[in-house]
C-alpha cells in the first residue's frame, strides 16, 4: 500500500507562516530613548514638587543622578524650556521656573478662556454615552476621598478621565494642544488642595454640573458652570496661600 510523505517544503512554508503570524500579533516593546527618559523623570519630578521651583539644574550632576549622558540630558532640558518648567540661570546652567502669586491669577486668565470655550463645543459635539458614564462616576467620587492615597489617586483619575473626553469631545488639535500647556502648569499647583476634602469634594460637585449641562447640549449652562468651577479652584488656591504665606508656590 502506497502511502504519500509529505512535501517537507510545504511543511516548512505553514510552519513559517504561523511564526510570522504569531510575532506580528506580539505588540512591538516600545523603545524609551535616554533622552525621553530623562525629560520623563524631570517632568514628574518638576510637577511633583521633588524638585522645587528655584531649583538647580546642573548638567553633570543630572546626568550622574539620572544616568545619562549629557546630550540626551541637554534635549530633555531643551523640552522642559518649551513646556515653560526650566529656565537658563546665568552662570550657572539651568532651574526650575517659579510661579507667583501674578503668575497664577495669569494662568486661570488663559484657563477660562480656553476651558469656557471648550465646554461650549463639547456641549454640540460630545458623545453623551461617554459623559453619561462619567456622570456616574462624579456621583461616586465623594466617596473615593475616605480612602488615604489610594482614593486620592483614582480620585485625581478621574479628573483626568473628564479632561480627555472633554478633549475628545472639542475634536480640535490646537485648542487641545493650548489645554495640555496650561494642565501642565496647573499640576504644580494643584497640591494646594490634594489634602482639601472639603474642596475635592466641591470640585467633583462642580464637575458634575459641567458634564450634565455638556450631556444635556446646554452650551451656556457648560460654559457658566466651568466658569463657576475655575472661579471656586483660583478663590481657593489664592486662600491657601494666604493662609500659608511661607508655603512654596509650585
Amino acid at each position: 500500500m502506497y502511502t504519500e510523505t509529505p512535501k517537507a517544503g510545504i511543511t516548512g512554508s505553514t510552519d513559517a507562516a504561523a511564526a510570522a503570524a504569531a510575532a506580528a500579533a506580539v505588540p512591538p516593546v516600545a523603545v524609551v530613548t535616554a533622552s525621553e527618559r530623562a525629560y520623563r523623570q524631570l517632568r514628574d519630578e518638576i510637577l511633583d514638587g521633588v524638585l522645587a521651583p528655584g531649583a538647580g539644574l546642573l548638567e553633570v550632576e543630572q546626568s550622574d543622578r539620572i544616568g545619562v549622558s549629557r546630550t540626551p540630558l541637554r534635549a530633555a532640558i531643551a523640552r522642559l524650556i518649551a513646556d515653560g518648567l526650566v529656565a537658563g540661570r546665568a552662570g550657572r546652567g539651568f532651574m526650575v521656573t517659579e510661579m507667583s502669586v501674578d503668575s497664577i491669577h495669569e494662568l486661570y486668565e488663559l484657563r477660562r478662556a480656553l476651558e469656557e470655550h471648550a465646554a461650549r463645543i463639547a456641549a454640540t459635539r460630545r458623545d453623551p454615552l461617554v459623559f453619561l458614564e462619567l456622570r456616574d462616576q462624579f456621583r461616586a467620587a465623594p466617596e473615593l476621598l475616605l480612602h488615604g492615597e489610594a482614593g486620592l489617586h483614582r480620585y485625581y483619575a478621574l479628573i483626568d478621565d473628564f479632561d480627555d473626553a472633554l478633549d475628545a469631545a472639542v475634536g480640535n488639535p490646537f485648542l487641545v494642544a493650548a489645554l495640555a500647556n496650561v494642565r501642565t502648569h496647573l499640576a504644580r499647583i494643584r497640591r494646594l488642595a490634594r489634602h482639601n476634602p472639603a474642596r475635592l469634594r466641591a470640585a467633583a460637585a462642580e464637575h458634575l454640573l459641567i458634564i450634565e449641562a455638556i450631556v444635556a447640549g446646554d452650551t451656556s449652562l457648560a460654559a457658566h458652570a466651568t466658569h463657576v468651577h475655575l472661579h471656586q479652584s483660583l478663590s481657593n488656591v489664592l486662600a491657601a496661600l494666604e493662609a500659608n504665606p511661607a508655603a512654596p508656590v509650585y
